[in-house]
């Protein structure tokens, strides 16, 4: 087990818009602040977003499987801010939902907001990490800076 030990920094709230790009505008504010680490979290809806649900099989290095989704989504989720090999790595979880359908799973590149999404955004700083790709695994992971013995 890795870890590292810091402190709360500054604390934002954000609303992005309808028909803007929930994952491309949290990218952008998070370089425009300068946020290193820190958590996300999120509620809202989306027009239409590509998630992934987990692994074909349950081996390493993983396959992913993906849905895509449209019309209207209610979603609710959290992410984390780890520095990475090409600026701040942004990895996102949600649980969305339509009528009687959810999915849970990690949100990829398109995602369309509906209405709005509001996100809570925690910084974090003197924390030790950096989210790089792990070559057993095939996935990008956060490296800390201590591990327990």
């Amino acid at each position: 087990m890795q870890y590292s030990e810091g402190q709360v920094g500054r604390v934002f709230t954000v609303r992005i818009d309808d028909r803007e790009s929930f994952t491309s505008e949290i990218q952008r504010f998070v370089v425009a602040m300068n946020i290193q680490s820190g958590i996300i979290h999120f509620l809202g809806a989306v027009r239409s977003a590509r998630v992934a649900t987990g692994p074909r099989e349950p081996v390493i290095p993983p396959a992913p499987r993906h849905e895509e989704i449209f019309g209207g989504w209610e979603l609710f989720g959290l992410a984390t801010i780890y520095p990475g090999e090409g600026g701040p790595s942004i990895h996102v979880h949600t649980a969305t939902g339509r009528g009687i359908r959810t999915i849970t799973g990690r949100i990829q590149e398109k995602s369309e907001v509906y209405v709005a999404i509001n996100a809570i955004i925690i910084e974090f700083v003197r924390i030790s990490a950096k989210r790089l790709p792990d070559e057993r695994t095939g996935v990008d992971l956060p490296v800390f800076d201590r591990v327990l013995p």
